[in-house]
């Protein structure tokens, strides 16, 4: 358990894990379910856009999808009209280091993190849970790919927790998004609190004590707007809509009990 995130080797995660690594020299991590096998499932945007603006940074940012790969057929699998997408762990750390996310963590060990996204108060369900949704998911869909509402983490913690907010969220569920609006509302709401501190240590301890104190409220392990929600029953939640095309409902009823994907031919 490391101050900032807690780095492991690859001998160490186990099939139901929330793994990461970290992008853009730090910049922003992305999330993923490991469900054994050397493979992992995660959430990015959709396969269909591959136009004109995907030479855009931001969609640059979220596509998360490997080009080619050599060793597993089945790397880069995903259903044309969803965002999850199954790839190897090779092709998702991207050279990048292996870091898993912490569930059950005690406030103090919550708020002593300095970054977000790394961990949560929420408990994780049973591995087999866990794959289970995320297997489900990549075969379902998990609705539209939004950086603050429903990202690659929202989907980890929902994998992981079975919690969604009650409504249709206005902010998701990942403490990395949390983060990112956190630091400047943190700033704006200890304002007038600065005006009672002395000198600019005092301001910088009443702009992270804010900012603390908005991560605490805003992790899924405390907030009070969340609920179970059964992954067979998505469908029907606010803001979800999972695939339910003809080509899947007929590869479904022919292999039932098929949960990893066919190996499929590249398009060159």
């Amino acid at each position: 358990m490391g101050l900032l995130s807690n780095r492991v080797e690859r001998s160490e995660i186990r099939p139901g894990d929330h793994i990461y690594t970290w992008r853009a020299v730090y910049a922003y991590s992305h999330h993923g379910i490991y469900v054994g096998g050397s493979k992992v499932v995660h959430f990015t945007r959709k396969k269909e856009i591959e136009s004109s603006d995907s030479s855009d940074s931001t969609s640059s940012l979220i596509s998360e999808i490997p080009s080619e790969c050599q060793t597993f057929p089945d790397c880069g699998f995903q259903l044309p009209n969803s965002g999850v997408v199954l790839t190897c762990l090779d092709c998702f750390l991207r050279n990048g280091s292996l870091y898993c996310f912490e569930y059950g963590v005690p406030s103090a060990v919550f708020l002593a993190k300095l970054r977000g996204g790394t961990c949560t108060i929420a408990e994780s369900d049973p591995p087999e849970v866990v794959v289970h949704r995320a297997m489900y998911l990549l075969q379902n869909g998990f609705g539209n790919y939004d950086m603050f509402e429903k990202n690659c983490e929202d989907f980890a913690l929902y994998c992981k927790t079975g919690l969604l907010p009650v409504e249709e969220p206005g902010i998701g569920t990942s403490g990395q998004a949390s983060s990112a609006i956190g630091v400047p509302l943190a700033a704006l709401l200890s304002t007038p609190f600065k005006l009672l501190a002395t000198g600019p240590l005092g301001m910088a301890t009443v702009t992270a004590g804010m900012y603390c104190a908005g991560r605490y409220i805003t992790d899924i392990g405390v907030r009070k707007d969340v609920a179970k929600v059964e992954v067979e029953k998505l469908s029907s939640h606010p803001g979800f809509r999972l695939i339910e095309d003809e080509e899947s409902v007929n590869k479904r009823s022919e292999n039932p009990k098929t949960l990893l994907p066919m190996k499929r031919k590249r398009e060159r």
